[in-house]
């Protein structure tokens, strides 16, 4: 057994302290003989500091395509020649995707807008959203608008927003290499002003961007010192039109030491299956990490792909015997 593995053994899953910078650059680093040790030993880690549960989300645009920011992986930035063009969704609409999203065993639903940050139409869009989704569904409302004011963060927290997600992509030396338009400190300051207010953070980003695997381990240690309460964790799926559509999809093998490494850095953190995990891993990968560290997914589809018909991800945690938290809830 690798000396990390033993060290995370010992550190992580007998005391819950999380490997620091360099202990994840050693998991990352691990040959691919030691791969299933290391998803073992995070499977492990979930079970005994998060617990059996697998918290299900759906997510929905709100306001999809044309936004002013340059982030080099999304095809909703109006500056690129990406097919994605500006669509607002009806209140109606945003109720009965909730509503859907519920009739999975979700528990989350979280509503996303393609902009910097909220405009006050934008605010009074959530102001309405919100209110009538919580008077027609028992689910959890979640937001992810960009960057906020301490105004905004106010605002959502009187609506009753419960989870803010604003991702810090990638790691802080990275950053520049794939958003110009702001800096990986505005973000940050955002997430510390909604950890501030009481809502959970949920904070994670994109492997696959053109880090080195050293800064993937910098990415790591970066947010186990933000302490998210959740870590949505995407694989690069290249989109036509933006700069980074023609970089190769992660390595499976790679995304399965991430997905390990990345549970031995934050061992009570929701660490959640996102975008990309199907051109990644596919269907079983997809059952690897569920099996090495993940205890969330997002069922559907995705902002602007395609993901696994929901049906599939709840039959797959069924085979597998892992209780859907709203579902093992009332029962």
């Amino acid at each position: 057994m690798p000396e990390i593995l033993d060290l995370a053994r010992n550190q992580v899953l007998d005391r819950g302290v999380g490997l620091d910078e360099a202990g994840v650059l050693a998991v990352l680093r691990l040959p691919d003989e030691h791969i299933s040790d290391a998803l073992q030993l995070a499977h492990e880690v979930r079970m005994r500091w998060c617990g059996p549960e697998v918290e299900v989300e759906g997510i929905v645009s709100l306001k999809t395509g044309g936004c002013p920011e340059d982030c080099h992986f999304c095809s909703q930035s109006g500056l690129f020649t990406s097919p994605v063009r500006s669509v607002w969704l009806d209140i109606p609409s945003l109720v009965e995707a909730a509503k859907q999203t519920a009739a999975t065993g979700a528990t989350e639903f979280c509503i996303v807008a393609a902009v910097r940050g909220p405009d006050e139409r934008l605010m009074k869009q959530m102001r309405e959203g919100v209110a009538a989704i919580k008077a027609a569904v028992d689910i959890q409302v979640a937001a992810s608008l960009g960057m906020l004011s301490q105004a905004q963060v106010d605002e959502l927290v009187e609506m009753g927003v419960h989870r803010y997600n604003h991702n810090l992509e990638t790691c802080r030396s990275y950053f520049s290499n794939v958003v110009t338009t702001h800096t990986w400190e505005e973000r940050w300051d955002t997430l510390r002003m909604v950890r501030d207010s009481g809502m959970e953070v949920c904070c994670g980003g994109i492997l696959g961007l053109g880090e080195s695997i050293e800064q993937r381990a910098e990415f790591a240690a970066q947010l186990a010192a933000l302490d998210p309460h959740e870590v949505p964790l995407n694989f690069l799926n290249p989109r036509p039109g933006t700069p980074l559509g023609d970089r190769p999809v992660v390595d499976g093998k790679d995304a399965l030491r991430a997905i390990a490494a990345f549970r031995l850095a934050m061992p009570r953190t929701i660490l959640r299956y996102a975008g990309g995990r199907e051109i990644t891993l596919g269907d079983l990968g997809t059952r690897d990490g569920l099996l090495g560290g993940i205890n969330a997914v997002i069922v559907g589809n995705y902002l602007t792909t395609l993901g696994r018909p929901a049906g599939e991800d709840l039959a797959l945690l069924d085979e597998l015997k892992m209780p859907v938290k709203a579902l093992s809830s009332t029962l």
